[in-house]
């Protein structure tokens, strides 16, 4: 017997502590905007300079699946393809095109050009495949990048990698030293 008033006891002590309490006639509240939301701004898309705009002098012939490739431009020594070969130059970074198509390649190549002239990258390596499966055993992106790297303002060489680099499924690039870093390598 002695629960009972003890629980009033209670009852009463809550209704004591919170006060007067009215009770609510809905749960329902609508809210009111005073402002508008804020935009929020479109997503730029980086444009790069399009550095492949040197004019071929030379004719390229189409490349085979085994088939090595290499480039330096004139003046150039003639033992740099042989120490980039040899990986004599320092590797700064590496860009896989594989399973991509030609423009996604292009592309890619484009802006990864881009940031490593950026960076100040002067020796890089690209993966293109050898084009095992493609139409004639003739492969697009090797063709496609012995082009492309001739034409590319910041390329001064190029060759296929050796067999443990990935042979003739990639090749070495000797870019330009960018203006910004040349003057730290003469201190």
């Amino acid at each position: 017997m002695t629960d009972k008033p003890e629980k009033k006891q209670d009852s009463d002590l809550f209704l004591e502590s919170i006060g007067k309490v009215t009770p609510i006639k809905s749960d329902k509240h609508s809210v009111a905007l005073t402002q508008k939301p804020k935009p929020y701004p479109r997503k730029k898309t980086l444009q790069f300079a399009d550095k492949l705009t040197l004019a071929q002098t030379e004719a390229v012939h189409a490349l085979h699946a085994e088939d090595t490739i290499s480039y330096t431009v004139s003046g150039l020594q003639k033992n740099v393809l042989k120490k980039m070969r040899r990986g004599r130059y320092g590797l700064d970074a590496e860009l896989d095109l594989h399973s991509l198509t030609s423009a996604e390649a292009k592309r890619e190549l484009v802006k990864f050009l881009h940031f490593c002239e950026q960076d100040g990258c002067r020796c890089v390596r690209i993966v293109h495949g050898k084009g095992y499966r493609s139409e004639n055993n003739l492969p697009v992106l090797k063709n496609d990048l012995n082009v492309w790297l001739r034409q590319h303002q910041e390329v001064q060489a190029f060759c296929s990698t050796a067999q443990k680099d990935g042979g003739a499924g990639a090749v070495f690039v000797l870019l330009r030293l960018s203006g910004k870093y040349a003057d730290q390598d003469d201190t």
